[in-house]
């Protein structure tokens, strides 16, 4: 059965020629019995000449349903006036009111309604039953109507269904557009975050290990204990900076197990006061103060904190010149997270004019307003009266639960 369904799924027109040939085959015998009958009018010839035109109109219904509809029209108007009666062939006419109803211009649709429901009450005139009264006639041609109706409400139902199909297929081609655009979206935003992670990473671990390895050059034969601090300092940046590295790498690593020692939490609030500790131990005098009753914080705003104040005070190690201090301010809102880092470099503001900073344009105050635009915080920064640079922030806070 699942191949003969194929098959006509496959041919429908072969399909359309077989049934054309045997409603020809049927019309052409009852043609030819009601030649002679009591009560029968017409000729034989105009009946199998309307009967070959109506079994074409079922075999091209597929191919051409408008002309094909005109045509049952054009016979159906032919069989009134030559006076053939109703014969097995008129069935076409069925098949064309529902076939243009399903698949045919709407406007071929509604003239096969049109003609369908006038056709049996023009053929209930042309040909009454004089032995029906009145109210007969007319429960005749009611009758009669009611398959023509049927035919189009199913063929517009086809048509209904096939149109929310065809709905269903283009939105789920469409979702999947939008899914794969959705994708290329975040993998661009997941790149972009990975390269803020590892300029945050690089560019603060290197720099208080380019300080410290300078400083124990520069030591090194004076104060040999300095010079070995400073390259204690400079091996404990740099695991640091390698455990980072790799849970960053690690995020690339799709599909396969990492071991749990292979990464590390991502930074906190809490782990500010580690990040000012070391800036203190690489040589730039830290101020570190707290304002506010402590919270947990959603893990967003705490990750952008502590970014921040890391590149904050990474540009002021690069940029501040000889001597600078710093200060870190966290001020604990009831609804939200301000931070303030400040320093007093007499090279900052010529500095970080030439790196872009000032006016906004470096890598670094770039990725601190994406970081807080994606937080939904505000970022001031800019050079302060007298030298130095400030950065102020201010992150909103939500309930965690």
């Amino acid at each position: 059965m699942q191949r003969l369904y194929d098959f006509i799924r496959r041919h429908p027109m072969w399909v359309d020629g077989s049934w054309a040939l045997i409603l020809l085959g049927l019309s052409g015998v009852s043609v030819s019995n009601l030649n002679g009958a009591p009560g029968h009018h017409g000729s034989v010839h105009a009946g199998l000449a309307l009967s070959f035109v109506l079994c074409v109109v079922v075999a091209l219904r597929r191919r051409m349903p408008e002309k094909m509809l005109v045509l049952a029209g054009a016979a159906g108007a032919a069989q009134l006036v030559l006076d053939a009666e109703t014969m097995v062939a008129d069935f076409a006419m069925l098949v064309i009111i529902y076939t243009v109803a399903a698949i045919g211009a709407r406007w071929a649709s509604r003239f096969a309604l049109a003609g369908g429901l006038c056709a049996a009450t023009l053929a209930q005139i042309r040909w009454p039953q004089h032995d029906a009264s009145a109210l007969g006639n007319v429960a005749i041609t009611v009758f009669q109507t009611v398959p023509f109706a049927l035919a189009w409400v199913l063929g517009d139902s086809v048509r209904t269904r096939r149109a929310y199909f065809a709905q269903l297929e283009e939105r789920a081609a469409r979702l999947e557009k939008e899914r794969e655009a959705q994708a290329k979206v975040a993998v661009a935003a997941e790149r972009a975050r990975i390269a803020r992670e590892l300029h945050d990473v690089v560019a603060h671990n290197v720099s208080v290990m380019v300080v410290q390895a300078d400083g124990a050059a520069y030591v090194l034969d004076a104060a040999p204990d300095q010079a070995k601090k400073a390259l204690e300092t400079i091996s404990s940046t740099g695991r640091q900076a390698l455990a980072e590295m790799r849970r960053l790498l690690g995020v690339l690593r799709t599909g396969e197990h990492q071991e749990g020692g292979e990464y590390v939490p991502q930074p906190d609030v809490g782990q500010i006061e580690d990040l000012v500790e070391q800036c203190r131990g690489s040589g730039l005098p830290v101020d570190f103060r707290i304002e506010g009753t402590p919270r947990p914080l959603p893990s967003g705003v705490e990750l952008t904190a502590y970014r921040i104040v890391q590149e904050a005070l990474t540009n002021t190690r690069k940029h501040g010149g000889p001597n600078a201090g710093a200060s870190v301010r966290l001020v604990y809102f009831d609804d939200g997270l301000g931070l303030l880092v400040e320093d007093d470099g007499k090279g900052a503001p010529h500095e970080l004019y030439e790196e872009g900073g000032a006016d906004g344009r470096g890598h670094g105050l770039i990725g601190m307003r994406e970081r807080i635009g994606m937080v939904g915080g505000t970022l001031d920064a800019g050079p302060r009266p007298g030298g130095g640079f400030r950065i102020s922030a201010l992150l909103p806070l939500k309930p965690v639960h």
